[in-house]
């Protein structure tokens, strides 16, 4: 019998990931980060693909600890901190999650739309409290609600598409930026961010988070959202700059935000925290039983397809060309 690829992790995933990982593949270890001294030695010299995440990343120094690596799988939509260039150079394969979280996403993302807006995580907190002693109108201040706002949507992707589905039946309107426009939408467009931020009432961002639109969310793209705007962001954390945006908060520059990605991850700032306009979540907009099941499924069937000398499913698109030319080992 061949021996198995050897695979390593570098994400904590569930129990059923790894099982069905496991039952084609021999998994040598896991590392709690992308260190190349975290790479078990003893199998170093025989691991063959990383399966890990966008947000967890692979430098140039993690892939040369491992010699026989010729495919990274990430488990989710974003690759950003996975180093394209030293992957194209040694030849290495980058696959990610392209569209299989999307409905899950898109359904947070509305959540996190309705919590901050409607206060309702800073109402819980008060009847817990024991501070609702007496009915008092507009105890939060005047709520617009989304019946009738505008709703800009940065970047409709797969996932902006699934928001803009299930946001149209609050009767909003809905406007977008993307590179170029969308002939399949009838949409509102809008050339660039700050345009879009200055029509709209509430922006989400749903970009594909790179090393191109980092902190794309800035201190003036949120002085045009304006005083009664909020921000979801349920892309990556490094599309936004934190600290604009918790200055922005403190100062009402803003009405409200959500965030389900941070910059770094786990959080372990201080600035947010404070904040009672911002609602947190530790990035589980795509943790879903269903979208861990297609998200588990796409890199069992990347692995299968590289190690059996075909193109992987679904690559990276800077990568695509490489994917022509499958760099996976017979079995």
């Amino acid at each position: 019998m061949a021996q198995r690829p050897v695979i390593l992790t570098g994400f904590h995933f569930t129990k059923t990931t790894l099982a069905t990982l496991g039952e084609r593949y021999e998994i040598a270890g896991h590392m709690d980060r992308p260190d190349p001294a975290l790479v078990p030695r003893a199998a170093a010299a025989e691991v063959e693909a990383l399966v890990t995440t966008g947000s967890v990343g692979a430098s140039d120094a993690l892939m040369a600890a491992m010699p026989r690596l010729s495919l990274i799988c990430c488990y989710g939509t974003g690759y950003e901190r996975i180093d394209l260039a030293a992957a194209r150079r040694r030849n290495i394969m980058i696959t990610h999650g392209a569209d299989a979280n999307a409905p899950d996403v898109a359904e947070m993302a509305l959540g996190l739309l309705l919590a901050s807006t409607r206060r309702i995580v800073r109402a819980d907190k008060m009847i817990r409290r024991g501070d609702w002693t007496k009915r008092i109108p507009n105890r939060f201040g005047a709520i617009a609600g989304l019946t009738g706002g505008k709703l800009g949507i940065q970047v409709l992707g797969a996932i902006g598409l699934e928001f803009a589905k299930r946001a149209r039946g609050f009767d909003v309107e809905i406007g977008y930026c993307n590179r170029n426009r969308r002939s399949d939408v009838d949409f509102a467009y809008f050339p660039n961010v700050m345009a879009l931020a200055t029509w709209a009432d509430y922006l989400v961002v749903c970009l594909r988070s790179d090393a191109s639109n980092r902190h794309i969310i800035n201190a003036p793209v949120l002085k045009a959202l304006g005083p009664r705007g909020h921000l979801v962001n349920i892309s990556r954390g490094w599309a936004v700059d934190e600290a604009a945006l918790a200055d922005a908060l403190r100062h009402n520059v803003i009405e409200g935000a959500a965030l389900d990605v941070f910059d770094e991850e786990p959080y372990e700032g201080t600035e947010l925290l404070p904040l009672d306009n911002l609602v947190m979540t530790p990035h589980f907009g795509g943790g879903t039983e269903h979208a861990q099941r297609r998200m588990t499924a796409l890199v069992r069937q990347n692995l299968d397809a590289h190690f059996a000398g075909k193109p992987v499913v679904s690559p990276v698109p800077e990568l695509r060309d490489m994917a022509a030319e499958p760099a996976g080992r017979l079995r």
